[in-house]
């Protein structure tokens, strides 16, 4: 009888040594894969999803933004707001995400590829009319005129006023690094 409950007591012992290893491996394996997962992948996998909260650097007020999701790039997203239309913000300048949908989506090769600055060229080569804000809050309105590797070339101007010469205020030339976030009309 004696040997039976030592040998129960062993068996009860190992079991329960086995099952906390198990347990302690498979949380070591989870913190692992979620230590791979990249911003990028999480908010790909939340494109076209519920509304979600960002706070952009800038301090301002408009530097809280409220929308949806609708494109993500390596290293930008691309906001549809109710009221505002469409906010093209780098990742960079992201504060705060609140909303989020857990999961996480693996980026194409083309995703993985299409950078803020492609995004920001695609805007200067339709001459479209923007809205920026700088990491400080500053805003400034006009036409990108070039994008290089790290900057951009805007020529300041009223929103409501064709990029003509006679219409441009003054040429920035700004970082890519300084930049909170894009609003196209």
């Amino acid at each position: 009888m004696r040997w039976e409950q030592l040998f129960d007591d062993l068996e009860a012992a190992w079991t329960a040594e086995s099952g906390a290893q198990h347990e302690a491996e498979v949380a070591d394996r989870t913190r692992r894969e979620r230590a791979q997962v990249s911003l990028h992948a999480r908010l790909l996998a939340n494109v076209g999803r519920a509304t979600i909260s960002v706070r952009l650097a800038g301090g301002t007020p408009g530097a809280s933004l409220m929308g949806t999701v609708t494109d993500v790039g390596p290293d930008w997203l691309l906001l549809a707001e109710a009221q505002r239309g469409s906010v093209l913000a780098p990742l960079g300048a992201v504060r705060d995400l609140v909303g989020l949908a857990p999961g996480a989506q693996e980026p194409t090769l083309v995703a993985k590829r299409f950078t803020f600055g492609a995004a920001l060229r695609g805007l200067s080569r339709g001459r479209v009319p923007v809205e920026l804000m700088d990491l400080d809050g500053r805003v400034l309105t006009g036409t990108i005129d070039a994008v290089g590797s790290d900057h951009l070339d805007l020529a300041e101007h009223a929103l409501d006023e064709p990029r003509r010469s006679k219409h441009v205020l003054r040429r920035h030339v700004l970082p890519l690094a300084a930049l909170s976030c894009l609003r196209h009309h």
